[in-house]
């Protein structure tokens, strides 16, 4: 048995603050990673944690979200699969990095969420119906939908993720906090 594990963020500033009011629910973002402490960890979002109008398929950095953000919350799962879904869903993760140009936000797809109608452009996905989509290419189902129609609230609904750490991004990114996360020292 191995494990991937999902962050639902929130994280402050206008246009998320717009996006929780109607969502009504405090996560609005999933990342991916392959391990609990999130240093290397993969989304489709903000290519800036600062510029909020250029997105896309970005590695996200622990240390710049810090900076930007803060006061940042996260909800970190995590999640059971084999040792070789694992493995493919991280080969996959690199490879769409490395043609992270290419893959972009779903603006226009947002409306259709709302509508619940599936709509996918090639290459453009929300933070979770990206990461929705390469679980189910692997075999890992968070929920029932179409992949463009998971939303944050499906992982944050999904009772196979496990909670592993609930609180602000500072306490499992600096070295003097102590805190760990299931038994992991997220001492570096």
């Amino acid at each position: 048995m191995s494990h991937i594990y999902i962050a639902l963020v929130d994280t402050p500033g206008f246009f998320a603050a717009l996006i929780r009011r109607y969502v009504k629910q405090r996560y609005i973002h999933v990342v991916i990673s392959e391990e609990p402490t999130f240093k290397e960890a993969y989304s489709v979002g903000r290519r800036n944690p600062a510029i909020p109008i250029f997105a896309g398929f970005t590695k996200e950095s622990r240390n710049e979200i810090l900076h930007t953000f803060p006061s940042a919350f996260y909800r970190i799962c995590e999640l059971d699969c084999t040792y070789a879904q694992k493995k493919a869903i991280m080969e996959r993760l690199k490879k769409d990095y490395n043609k992270r140009m290419r893959i972009h936000y779903a603006v226009i797809g947002l409306p259709f969420i709302l509508m619940g109608v599936p709509f996918y452009i090639k290459n453009q996905y929300t933070c979770s119906s990206y990461i929705g989509k390469i679980l189910q290419e692997n075999g890992i189902r968070v929920s029932s939908k179409h992949f463009s129609l998971i939303t944050p609230k499906d992982f944050y609904e999904c009772e196979k993720l496990r909670v592993l750490f609930e609180g602000r991004l500072s306490e499992i990114s600096t070295k003097t906090s102590g805190c760990k996360i299931k038994g992991v020292s997220v001492y570096e």
